[in-house]
């Protein structure tokens, strides 16, 4: 019985993945379109030009970096540079 186990095992645990993935896909294809939508909102104008340019991988990667950005300083607001 116990070598039954070790056998079926593996090939259970790879169906339990496969069907997995296909009920994970459906929910990322639904997480991508959210962040399209709030990039279109929200993005400034070189962002809108590497969509453009390069496409919406590294468009995208930009806009999560400026919000990163934006969350780590005090008031969410830019450091202006010192007046002359």
């Amino acid at each position: 019985m116990a070598g039954l186990l070790v056998l079926l095992f593996p090939v259970v645990l790879l169906g339990f993945m496969l069907f997995m993935q296909r009920v994970e896909e459906p929910l990322n294809k639904i997480a991508v379109e959210r962040q399209i939508e709030q990039f279109l909102d929200d993005a400034n104008s070189d962002e809108l030009n590497t969509l453009v340019r390069e496409g919406t991988d590294s468009a995208l990667s930009r806009f999560r970096h400026r919000l990163s950005l934006r969350r780590r300083r005090p008031n969410g607001r830019r450091q202006l540079p010192p007046a002359i």
